[in-house]
């Protein structure tokens, strides 16, 4: 009993199958180049009106979570129902942080501020805090918003 008892616990060497992969190598500055570009079109096609492009500078599943609360709430409230002399302005980003994790994914993290003007005719500037992920395209090569987080706390 002993020896079958030994004999089964001993385990049979199943060599584990490798998959080499070459290493990808990543120019970090073209990549950042790249996000820059990306990030300065997204932010002239808000200054220009031409939202139906910013379907453009995201992925087709993006998720965006932004303020809408205390300062932020007339904002929302207003560009889902524009009145008056409500006009969305335009939108700064002002990354502190842009990281190339992959060839395929990056994020960014900082300070953004919003302007519009009111239903009064008042310019608003509102500031957040915003951490987004981006995603390389793989049809176009172009890095596209796929995840952001926003809220209204300053950044030290």
């Amino acid at each position: 009993m002993l020896i079958l008892f030994l004999m089964s616990c001993v385990e049979k060497h199943n060599p584990i199958e490798t998959k080499h992969t070459e290493a990808i190598s990543i120019d970090v500055q073209t990549e950042l180049a790249s996000i820059e570009k990306t990030r300065t079109a997204f932010q002239l096609a808000i200054k220009e009106n031409r939202f139906g492009d910013l379907k453009n500078y995201s992925t087709k599943d993006v998720k965006s979570l932004t303020p809408d609360c205390g300062i932020w709430e007339p904002f929302k409230s207003i560009r889902e129902n524009p009145t008056g002399k409500f006009h969305y302005d335009s939108l700064v980003m002002r990354p502190r942080e842009t990281v190339i994790v992959s060839d395929s994914v990056a994020y960014d993290f900082g300070t953004s501020s919003t302007y519009y003007t009111n239903a009064e005719g008042e310019p608003i500037e509102l500031t957040a805090t915003f951490l987004a992920i981006l995603k390389k395209d793989k049809s176009d090569g172009q890095w596209k918003l796929h995840r952001e987080v926003a809220n209204t706390r300053k950044l030290e």
